[in-house]
């Protein structure tokens, strides 16, 4: 896929970069439109669809609100009954001597549109007063209902049960009713002893039903709710919630503050938003998905479309129009210009188009009178230049070298050393016929090799065999060219710095190869090697190079290498202490056999 990608895309630039300037200019402003025009519609669009959405989340914020309130007053309705129960009867009355019955039917009768059923227990359980039915189920024990445990845990608090079908009273009709209950502790008093109650209001669960039926009237959207634990009290789907036919995020949305949310429920997107209701910690949950949002934006979207794209045909059709007119004079002087690239020098110049154009064709007939000569001079100041530079580098070579030899063979010569002496003439002849070349900078592999055999065979004489000297050159790179004196002022500086405190134990080792498709030529020896500082600045700033020997040093040999044959190439210096010195070669694999004279 990814080379795929990247096939297309090298298409596409192939074309880019053939295509004409006219098709350029088009292709481009269109581009630039279609995005402009394409983000304004996104952005249309989207600032279209965040009113919508926030629209129907205000209304669903003002539904809950009104649900809220409604389902607060219920609420409220129920405290206020428990506080008058309480406070206005149970404290009033001495069960010693009196009953609570007569009070708690009064209640009960004023507000039977809401309530199940009033009951009073003591600490036991025992049933102290109950309406509209005073009778308990034989079987129930009252201390183990959950709503009459939380009211003792928190006797301070009013505590609201989750909805369930209030069971405990011995209804001859067996209709029993789903209520939500409302629990708290009270003070009875009885015989002048004060001791611990439970009163119990259980509200019609019909009435929370109702009021909810009327707000999930259909549509995708609904609304249920939930206790503080995520406990569900309504839900439209309750049933089938209960049956684990659907599934609801109750417990999730629980965790909610009050506010829209979204989320990501069994793989579908929905807007939630969260009401909690007083008293209670209760909360309201409405439920709506994203994609009802944008049932409604459909004609919108193609609304939009239809502009954009009318839009872009029309500034497409500007574009190529306006184009050609600017690109016309721009390729009859592109014609001259390729008349030119031909080596033409003699056609008439196109001069005609805008201001801008006729006096680029101006210049370019001004230019075209002076290209060649200046062409012409420019190459040969460069080759004088290469030429200065070279000569410049190779001049560095003192004949230093030259006077210890030669001093050296007078020293054998008196001292009747003949047969050494003329070893020693013959090889300084040899290297000396090689150095010169016949005045050419290139030359083999192998001769520069031989080149430097034979300076080591003298120095091998000049310091009586103290250091030990091997050179392997692959055969098949040996024919390959090369600059001159580039192995034997590496090799001095291994005799100089690498074995000036050797005794014997020296080891000098030439090998060259080939690798990657270039010439490598190492130069090791085991001498004391250098820290990472000095070999930093070998190659780059030789007055802080300590230099003996010929003077020539590693950045002369560097310098001519890249000079004549560019950047890529030149010299590695690999060195730590008392690890040794590798000195690399690098070289192209060409086939220069003459050379560029000097």
């Amino acid at each position: 896929m990814r080379q795929k990608v990247r096939n297309i895309w090298e298409y596409i630039k192939e074309r880019y970069q053939t295509a004409s300037i006219s098709s350029i200019t088009a292709v481009s402003f269109t581009i630039v439109s279609v995005i402009s025009l394409g983000f304004a519609g996104v952005l249309l669009y989207g600032r279209f669809s965040s009113s919508t959405e926030d629209l129907i989340a205000r209304n669903n914020i003002q539904l809950m609100n009104q649900v809220s309130l409604n389902l607060e007053t219920s609420v409220r309705n129920m405290m206020r009954l428990s506080n008058s129960m309480y406070y206005c009867v149970i404290k009033n009355v001495d069960l010693g001597v009196e009953k609570l019955d007569g009070e708690m039917n009064l209640m009960y009768e004023s507000n039977r549109d809401d309530l199940v059923s009033l009951a009073c227990f003591d600490e036991e359980g025992n049933l102290v007063a109950a309406t509209p039915i005073a009778s308990l189920k034989p079987s129930v024990e009252i201390t183990a209902q959950s709503w009459f445990q939380k009211a003792n845990e928190k006797m301070e608090n009013l505590h609201f049960s989750t909805p369930h079908v209030q069971s405990i009273f011995a209804d001859s009709t067996s209709r029993y009713s789903w209520v939500i209950s409302l629990s708290r502790t009270v003070e009875l008093t009885r015989g002048g002893e004060i001791s611990r109650g439970v009163l119990l209001v259980d509200m019609a669960y019909s009435g929370i039903e109702q009021l909810f039926d009327k707000v999930n009237t259909g549509g995708a959207g609904y609304t249920y709710l939930i206790d503080g634990a995520g406990e569900i009290i309504y839900h439209p789907r309750q049933r089938a919630i209960y049956s684990n036919l659907n599934k609801e995020n109750n417990l999730e949305a629980a965790k909610y503050e009050d506010g829209s949310h979204r989320e990501n429920f069994e793989g579908n997107e929905r807007s939630v938003t969260v009401k909690t209701v007083g008293y209670t910690g209760w909360k309201i949950i409405n439920v709506v998905p994203t994609d009802e949002f944008y049932l409604d934006l459909t004609q919108m979207r193609l609304f939009v479309f239809l502009i954009v794209v009318f839009a872009i045909l029309c500034i497409a059709m500007l574009n190529i129009f306006i184009s050609g007119r600017i690109a016309t004079p721009i390729r009859r002087l592109e014609a001259s210009v390729r008349e030119l690239e031909k080596g033409n020098l003699n056609l008439e110049i196109y001069e005609d188009g805008s201001q801008e154009i006729r006096h680029l064709g101006r210049t370019l007939r001004s230019m075209v009178e002076q290209m060649q000569c200046l062409m012409e001079d420019i190459v040969v100041e460069q080759e004088a230049k290469r030429k200065s530079e070279l000569d410049a580098l190779q001049s560095q070579i003192n004949p230093h070298f030259l006077y210890n030899t030669l001093d050296s063979i007078v020293w054998m010569v008196e001292s009747g050393q003949y047969k050494e002496a003329i070893s020693m003439v013959t090889a300084l002849s040899r290297l000396f016929r090689i150095s010169l070349s016949k005045g050419k900078t290139i030359i083999t592999l192998a001769e520069e090799a031989e080149h430097a055999r034979n300076y080591m065979n003298i120095q091998k004489v000049r310091y009586k065999n103290r250091f030990e000297f091997t050179m392997e050159i692959e055969p098949g790179i040996q024919q390959y060219s090369t600059i001159k004196l580039v192995i034997q002022p590496i090799l001095e500086n291994s005799i100089y710095y690498g074995m000036e405190y050797m005794d014997g134990d020296g080891i000098i080792k030439v090998r060259g190869y080939e690798k990657d498709g270039d010439i490598l030529v190492d130069v090791l020896d085991n001498g004391p090697g250098m820290p990472r500082e000095v070999v930093d600045y070998l190659l780059t700033d030789g007055k802080r190079v300590r230099k003996k020997g010929s003077g020539v040093g590693l950045m002369n040999v560097h310098q001519r290498i890249r000079l004549y044959f560019g950047e890529p190439y030149g010299l590695e210096i690999i060195s730590e202490p008392d690890e040794g010195t590798l000195v690399r070669i690098h070289l192209p694999k060409t086939f220069e056999r003459e050379g560029r004279e000097q």
